[in-house]
């Protein structure tokens, strides 16, 4: 059930994935959140649809806390948007897949749609 979420190791390959990658879209949840369960995949389908240049990652709060900390996620589920390394888009809790969408369209066509016309 991995709705093409690569799921992170280690701290340090989270860290690692923020610095390589253009984009990266955090999925921060834990096996036990069954809401997370429910909006993983409407996430995942909305990126893949909307916003295919992001690279999906899942981090599991439990398995690795200290990348939940160091993020400042403290409630599942909470995603993340990194662009060039840097946080753009914060949403936790009770997130609107339509609301995250919209959040996520001017820096990610800042960052790709602007760029890419060559």
């Amino acid at each position: 059930m991995n709705q093409n979420f690569i799921s992170i190791k280690s701290f340090e390959e989270l860290n690692d994935t923020i610095k390589s990658e253009d984009g990266v879209l955090i999925y921060f949840s834990h096996e036990e959140c069954n809401v997370c369960k429910v909006l993983k995949p409407k996430v995942a389908d909305m990126v893949k649809e909307n916003f295919s240049k992001l690279k999906m990652v899942y981090s599991d709060t439990v398995k690795i806390p200290e990348a939940a900390g160091q993020n400042r996620v403290f409630a599942v589920p909470t995603i993340l948007l990194f662009l060039d390394g840097k946080e753009y888009v914060r949403a936790s809790r009770n997130i609107s897949v339509d609301e995250l969408a919209r959040q996520i369209q001017r820096p990610y066509g800042m960052m790709f749609e602007t760029v890419n016309e060559d």
